[in-house]
């Protein structure tokens, strides 16, 4: 008998909490977007018959319930908890390293030599045909590996970078990697954001110059401004629990500098930094209005050049660096632009330097153009 009301009584009570989560989805609204982990979040699928039969909408309304269940960021904070009290070394894809630093994990196996050799091919048509310098950015846990947790497994970028070296030539090719390992003491990656930070990207405007035959220009790496010292970026995301909070620092110098910045080619301001972004999650944003398309530079400069990037995010911090040697600074995110890549380019690029600046593990994953 007793057996028998403690299996009663455990039903009865599961079923008293699925009933409450399930009321208490229901009695709210949906959430459009996740402050924490910026980004968009599932909304209801529309049901059908067809979707049902096709197994799609149960699985989109799974990924629906898992996104709009309720106090969601608190379970997730609680697990995260949780797995760092026992001592785990990688949650949600991130590696919990040494000193604070949250790495982003890239695995072996996620970058066959069939993805790499796709990619190459593409990029080498693109160097061919526009005479393109290539620079392409290793991640953090490729330069800090003393960061990361013993004998973890890591994508060696030093290996695929050299696959690019020869694959373009080395007059095309900008040895970022070699400039960041030098400074690897240097608070050139973000504890808690996969970025770079403008001191590493600094770094690698200095290797820029040295392969465009360029003067760098003087900037004063002690004397950048602060922008936000309460930055947790993507990577706290990821684990969503709360972490050291660190700064966002940026060049001066280049907010002395006029310019004209237009934005898919409609929005016009008269600064690179939009600080707007600066009270929202993504304070990275705060470079150049975070992701658009198309942004077109117009410096006011005599030099007269041009420059058209082909860029991920990590080229949102160093282009201001780029100002004093051009008249005009176009910049291209795939991820976002719908059309041919060779039209934009001959409209734009014509008689000037292009450019392809991602990270590494970006231009393996998103670089495409038709």
């Amino acid at each position: 008998m007793g057996e028998k009301w403690n299996a009663a009584f455990t039903v009865i009570l599961l079923s008293a909490v699925i009933l409450i989560f399930t009321a208490a989805d229901f009695a709210r609204e949906d959430r459009t977007f996740s402050e924490t982990e910026n980004r968009v979040l599932a909304s209801r699928p529309k049901f059908s018959a067809e979707a049902l039969l096709k197994g799609s909408y149960t699985e989109d309304y799974e990924t629906y319930v898992t996104d709009q269940f309720v106090g969601r960021d608190r379970w997730i904070d609680l697990k995260t908890r949780l797995e760092l009290f026992f001592l785990k070394r990688e949650i949600g894809g991130v590696y919990l390293g040494k000193d604070g630093y949250l790495l982003e994990q890239h695995l072996p196996e996620q970058y066959s030599e069939e993805t790499v050799e796709k990619k190459l091919v593409l990029l080498d048509k693109l160097v061919n045909d526009w005479n393109a310098r290539v620079m392409l950015v290793p991640t953090a846990d490729n330069i800090l590996t003393d960061k990361m947790p013993a004998n973890a497994p890591y994508f060696r970028q030093d290996t695929f970078l050299e696959q690019v070296r020869e694959r373009v030539g080395s007059q095309h090719y900008v040895d970022v990697f070699s400039a960041l390992e030098a400074h690897r003491d240097q608070e050139i990656y973000y504890r808690t954001d996969h970025h770079w930070t403008s001191l590493g990207a600094y770094y690698g405007y200095l290797a820029w110059a040295e392969a465009a035959g360029e003067q760098p220009w003087n900037y004063d790496t002690g004397a950048m401004k602060l922008a936000s010292d309460d930055f947790q970026g993507t990577l706290q995301a990821k684990i969503n629990t709360e972490w050291e909070r660190e700064s966002i620092y940026y060049f001066g110098e280049t907010e002395e500098m006029p310019v004209k910045v237009t934005y898919d080619l409609r929005n016009t301001t008269d600064t690179l930094y939009e600080a707007g972004h600066l009270e929202t999650k993504n304070k990275y944003g705060f470079f150049l209005d975070d992701n658009h398309a198309l942004v077109e530079i117009e410096t006011g400069n005599s030099t007269g050049k041009t420059l058209f990037v082909i860029k991920d995010s990590y080229a949102n911090c160093l282009v201001p660096l780029l100002l004093p040697h051009y008249d005009r600074i176009c910049l291209l995110d795939l991820r976002y632009y719908n059309g041919r890549l060779y039209p934009l380019l001959e409209q734009y690029a014509a008689g000037g330097d292009v450019l392809v600046l991602y990270n590494c593990i970006h231009f393996l994953e998103d670089f495409v153009y038709i």
